[in-house]
């Protein structure tokens, strides 16, 4: 018999040279598991495949590693589809090892074979199969650089069941890791930073737009220091935020379509639709981060910062700068003159507009309304958020809620959304990945309960892998965000947007998780910091309004007139 290594040993032992030491899987591929776990790699063990996937999201935003999951071939291998699609969306590196059937079997209808190459595609920056043992240092080090460079997003390996137990003979004795992100920092042209420097120096009105691409370059640093330097206003989209200190005197806040009534941001909308020179920074410039392309002023002259060519003047034409964010940020900082002058009125008209806001939110923020407001909630967690706090916050309204009214305590603090898809159910196991990458920080997970019923199995995953996070579901029986749009666009609604009570606190106590159910505004505080303190993840299942909505522009008005027709109508 052969001394050489298996397959799925040399696979086990290129991972853990591309530092990798969680896998997010549920046993297949076996014989790949069983080597990785040999060499001291942890294998956090999901329920389902979709919320795998989420995890191995989250872990690599929260942590600047690739996130690895595994699945088998056929019907598992379909429920990363919606996990990898969300990351591809978004720009987030995971490399997806699938199990595929034994060689021979292949295009014979072997049990549960599938084309995953037609699987994967749509939803993968690469795929490949590894059908050679000597090739598989070759292909782990391909995938793992076709995550990390460029735009990073998923790459799936494709791994026959027969070929992981043969023997690789080979010794390719390569010593590279490229298990962290951006693999390769490229400095936009330095002459088109000086001429956006030049641009930005002599504009009456500039402002920085920043979207999700600067915490994937780990450039918020460097976005505080020209926000700080030149005396320029930041505004983000909702992936964005925590780009910059909300506090601070120059930051806007999310803006887009979360700019309806009671927005922080609403006050500010002239302002921005002044601006003569609008610099862009690793956004793609997406329908709901610039309210349908309609918020962005026409006039101005556009400087787009992305790693994407593709996306730089895709929907505003601008001054090309291709290239890392955190580097080319540097490179424009260093060119740029202060102006004190300019800052000073901005900064009384950003500090004008939150006095305003407070004045318009200040009714809901007190509120001791049953069922709760939402903003009430969303005002006592503000109360108890450290800056190392990670808030998740599963898609529809729970995103936004948090966009609007919870604020970044320093540049770098991380809120994590599903915005490249927007698909329900990914905030708890977000949650769980974010907890994976960051143990000593606190997690707190919001969810609706519609995206909450899609993923209760995994607060089992919680329990048994410790991996403790606090999940506030805001309980209203109601699809909201689904229900007022069709009252919106339609006048009425589906017979699909209502559900049936449940008890979330019974779901999470069912599953060995602390749970309470919170249906007063004043016990709310008290639970959520027990549930902070406490060594469990809890649920906190808050009874919350169903005619509350966030404050999204498309709403405006329409909303609330479709509302009074149908009560005039009984």
């Amino acid at each position: 018999m052969s001394n050489a290594p298996t397959a799925a040993q040399r696979l086990a032992a290129a991972l853990k040279r591309h530092e990798v030491h969680t896998i997010f899987g549920q046993s297949l591929p076996s014989a790949a598991i069983l080597a990785a776990e040999d060499l001291g790699l942890r294998q956090f063990v999901y329920r389902t495949e979709n919320a795998g996937a989420a995890m191995a999201d989250a872990f690599a935003r929260i942590s600047g590693q690739v996130g690895i999951v595994c699945a088998q071939n056929g019907p598992a291998a379909t429920l990363l589809v919606p996990g990898l699609a969300e990351a591809l969306k978004s720009s987030v590196p995971i490399v997806a090892l699938v199990q595929d059937v034994v060689r021979n079997t292949a295009d014979r209808n072997a049990f549960q074979e599938l084309d995953h190459f037609g699987l994967f595609q749509a939803c993968a920056k690469w795929v490949r199969r590894i059908n050679e043992p000597a090739r598989v240092d070759d292909y782990v080090d391909m995938a793992f650089a076709a995550a990390t460079s460029g735009r990073p997003g998923p790459a799936v390996l494709l791994l026959p069941a027969d070929m992981l137990s043969e023997a690789a003979t080979d010794d390719p004795k390569r010593t590279a890791a490229l298990g962290r992100y951006p693999l390769d920092r490229v400095c936009a042209d330095l002459d088109r930073i000086e001429e956006a420097a030049a641009l930005l120096n002599k504009a009456d009105r500039p402002l920085i737009v920043a979207g999700g691409g600067v915490h994937l370059s780990g450039a918020a640093t460097e976005l505080a220091t020209l926000q700080e330097a030149a005396g320029i206003p930041v505004m983000t989209t909702v992936m964005g935020k925590g780009a910059v200190d909300e506090r601070h005197p120059l930051s806007i806040g999310v803006t887009g379509n979360v700019m309806g009534k009671l927005a922080p941001a609403r006050h500010l909308k002239a302002m921005i639709e002044e601006s003569d020179a609008v610099l862009l920074v690793g956004t793609r410039t997406a329908q709901n981060g610039t309210d349908s392309w309609t918020l962005y002023p026409r006039e101005a002259r556009y400087i787009h910062i992305d790693i994407d060519g593709q996306e730089v003047g895709r929907n505003y034409e601008a001054l090309r700068l291709v290239g890392d964010a955190k580097l080319t940020l540097q490179a424009l900082t260093s060119r740029i003159r202060a102006s004190r002058q300019r800052r000073a009125p901005i900064e009384t008209v950003i500090d004008a507009s939150r006095r305003r806001h407070d004045a318009d939110i200040a009714g809901h923020l007190a509120s001791s309304a049953s069922p709760i407001r939402p903003e009430r909630l969303m005002a006592d967690l503000q109360t108890v958020l450290t800056e190392d706090t990670i808030v998740v916050g599963d898609a529809s309204y729970a995103t936004v809620w948090i966009a609007a009214y919870l604020r970044a305590l320093k540049a770098g603090m991380r809120f994590l959304t599903p915005r490249g898809l927007a698909g329900l159910g990914w905030g708890v196991p977000m949650g769980l990945g974010a907890k994976t990458a960051r143990p000593e920080s606190p997690v707190v997970c919001i969810v609706g309960d519609g995206g909450f019923g899609h993923v209760w199995s995994e607060l089992e995953t919680a329990r048994r892998m410790r991996a403790n996070i606090v999940v506030i579901v805001l309980n209203n029986s109601v699809l909201g965000y689904q229900k007022d749009a069709e009252d919106v666009k339609f006048g009425r609604h589906t017979s699909a947007v209502r559900f049936t009570g449940v008890n979330h606190a019974q779901v999470a106590t069912a599953c060995g998780c602390r749970g309470a159910v919170i249906d007063r505004p004043d016990a709310f505080l008290p639970a959520l910091r027990e549930a902070l303190s406490a060594d469990a993840t809890t649920v906190l299942d808050v009874i919350t309004d169903p005619d509350a909505y966030p404050p999204i522009t498309l709403f405006d008005d329409r909303l609330e007139t479709v509302r009074i027709a149908a009560r005039n109508a009984t």
